[in-house]
């Protein structure tokens, strides 16, 4: 029997957000879309995630119009995907059922078939609601687990600790962790569930045993998520493990802080004998496309390096090459974590994919985190702290119950540290100003964290020893004025009411714009 997986593109919605902060405009996008139709993706991810936000903030497009241009553009020869924070939505705090409720029926009915949720926290209680609402207006739920690893402490640090009387943690993050995590979640009625790397922190041997682990024990679909930064991504991509649907990207969007390439996916499957059911010429006529648009989106390129053009269903490579392709599939039959890793970084070296972030490997953190805190201190001036601030992570982290390192948590945790070494800078205590956001995840407004926060610690920085759970009947929906010039409403439909409910600058600046446009065109 001849065994098929199943590709979601990220291009136009990760990719583009990974490798060049959300720039696409619908004009871009609009190019793209009449080969994508013909191009045979399982599901292609286009909305969620930053795009909500950064197509109102810098494009001045509203982002419930490119969900349904792309719908009508597409029609059913692919799953359309989403990305949802859970209780958190699009946005960077927890919301009230009547709001999740809303973009969910919403989003389905716009165009979304596949609605990928996660919790910051893995926290389980976060997920049900999105799932509930989602299943109900007809989509599927595809719940996600997010990968992350218990910080490294040196044997000085672990020695500290015990004199002092404060022994480290035992393992936290372990395979039944995750394991638990996804079964809760199959219980609650997730249609697949997604392994979620969003660091690219995965080694592939850990792949391996989680994929494998999932597919014993799990009855739904499971998928595989992760990124180039560290250097694992193309290894760690487990075709060869059983998982049902990989995640990638189009080859000129694909690599460094992004997903693999579908084009290299693609070589590994035809040794292995797997179908992919792809168009890949579709595909190339899509890449050939992707060229130029990352040319003109060069402000915004992270890696501001440009893969050699490849076609493979037309170009060849040295037999060297095609060697290793083979010469992987054995280190990953064998287990030979090494090897395969070796080879998969010959392979990217030879088509000029960006060399792995030693930085963030080390760092063990997302690549988006660690640029968002050299850009704080940049702002700050005082960039030379950005070694100590990194120091103090792990600690940071410990203090507010071990949250996963992932939008929001990532900035919250990463902007305290930074704070912290300012504090250290200046003779003050840690966490002499602890930030509205930290407050609110160590007091448990964000929800359960992986290990229990200590008592006397929220109390100093909340204020409370007891978690205090989020509480929607106290939600106030935001102001919705009337534009005196325009004589309307500032939002005037329940879809421009969740763009204000989640973003109320953006929206409120992006709307106010938006009419005023509107009614001009029409005199």
């Amino acid at each position: 029997m001849i065994r098929k997986l199943l590709i979601r593109d990220l291009t136009l919605r990760d990719g583009q957000q990974s490798a060049f902060a959300t720039r696409m405009s619908q004009a871009q996008i609009d190019r793209v879309l009449p080969y994508y139709k013909d191009a045979g993706f399982y599901a292609m991810e286009v909305w969620g995630g930053a795009v909500p936000d950064s197509v109102m903030r810098y494009l001045g497009e509203n982002p419930w119009d490119r969900l349904e241009i792309i719908k009508e553009k597409i029609g059913n020869s692919s799953k359309l995907s989403a990305l949802s924070r859970g209780r958190n939505l699009f946005g960077y705090n927890p919301y009230p059922d009547e709001i999740i409720e809303g973009f969910c029926r919403n989003s389905i009915r716009s165009g979304i078939d596949i609605m990928r949720i996660f919790d910051a926290l893995n926290d389980v209680d976060n997920v049900k609601s999105t799932i509930r609402y989602v299943k109900k207006f007809g989509g599927k739920a595809d719940c996600a687990i997010c990968y992350t690893i218990d910080p490294h402490h040196s044997p000085v640090e672990r020695i500290k600790a015990a004199l002092h009387g404060r022994p480290l943690h035992k393992p936290v993050f372990t395979n039944e962790y995750f394991l638990n995590k996804a079964l809760q979640l199959e219980s609650l009625g997730a249609d697949m569930i997604t392994l979620k790397d969003m660091s690219g922190l995965i080694p592939p041997a850990r792949t391996a045993e989680l994929v494998r682990l999932f597919k014993k024990s799990l009855k739904v679909p499971v998928d595989f998520h992760t990124h180039c930064t560290p250097g694992y991504g193309l290894a760690s991509v487990a075709i060869i493990n059983g998982v049902d649907i990989v995640d990638t990207n189009i080859w000129n969007f694909a690599g460094g802080p992004a997903a693999p390439a579908v084009e290299l996916v693609y070589i590994f499957c035809k040794k292995l004998g797997i179908e992919l059911d792809l168009d890949m010429d579709a595909i190339a006529k899509i890449n050939k496309e992707l060229l130029t648009i990352r040319k003109e989106l060069s402000a915004f390129d992270t890696a501001k390096k440009f893969p050699r053009p490849f076609n493979p269903v037309e170009d060849s490579f040295p037999a060297e090459i095609d060697r290793f392709f083979n010469d992987a599939i054995e280190a990953a039959r064998k287990d030979k974590e090494d090897d395969l890793l070796l080879y998969c970084r010959a392979i990217e070296e030879y088509f000029d994919f960006p060399e792995p972030n030693e930085l963030v490997k080390k760092a063990q953190i997302p690549g988006g985190m660690y640029t968002n805190m050299v850009a704080q201190l940049k702002q700050l001036g005082q960039i030379d702290l950005l070694e100590k601030a990194m120091s103090l992570i792990p600690q940071v982290r410990m203090d507010a119950g071990l949250p996963p390192l992932v939008t929001p948590t990532s900035q919250i945790i990463g902007a305290q540290a930074v704070s912290c070494a300012l504090d250290e800078l200046k003779g003050r205590p840690m966490y002499s100003n602890p930030s509205n956001q930290f407050i609110a995840l160590v007091k448990g407004e964000y929800g359960k964290t992986p290990i229990p926060v200590d008592p006397a610690f929220r109390l100093k920085i909340a204020g409370v020893q007891n978690e205090v759970p989020y509480d929607g009947s106290h939600y106030v929906m935001q102001e919705n004025p009337v534009l005196e010039d325009l004589d309307v409403l500032l939002a005037e439909n329940e879809k421009e009411i969740l763009l204000l409910e989640l973003f109320p600058t953006v929206a409120r600046t992006f709307l106010t714009k938006w009419k005023e446009q509107k009614a001009r065109s029409t005199v």
